[in-house]
């Protein structure tokens, strides 16, 4: 039963954030009382490295779902999502100045229109 608490332990300890002083209380618990200093050291080193594989397998295999699963509903990635802003802004820039022309002169003969409008009420 002892033996059992130990590998749970071991495994929470993988999947958590698992400390050095945690981890030297795992490697006491799993080995012998008498064990010397180095080996418990170095049981606790060893876990905590092996933790750390894990977290990072662990991380690497949720990325990888998220990104399936993205992928598979149709949602854009990074990249297309800027593949199209650089466009939108291109056809942007390209229709600017056409549309800037057209504007100034559509501008100007209502601002003529308004000046012809109000001076023929000031005279009224």
């Amino acid at each position: 039963m002892a033996k059992m608490q130990d590998v749970r332990k071991t495994i929470e300890g993988s999947l958590g954030n698992l400390t050095p002083t945690r981890a030297q209380e795992i490697a006491k618990s799993m080995l012998d009382r008498d064990a010397a200093k180095e080996q418990v050291s170095k049981t606790a080193a060893d876990l905590m490295e092996w933790s750390q594989r894990n977290r990072n397998r662990l991380s690497t295999m949720i990325r990888t779902e998220v990104r399936n699963q993205l992928l598979q509903s149709g949602v854009a990635t990074a990249d297309e999502v800027n593949a199209l802003r650089k466009r939108v802004r291109d056809l942007e820039r390209a229709v600017k100045p056409a549309s800037g022309a057209r504007s100034k002169s559509t501008a100007g003969s209502k601002s003529a229109s308004k000046a012809k409008g109000s001076s023929k009420r000031s005279t009224e």
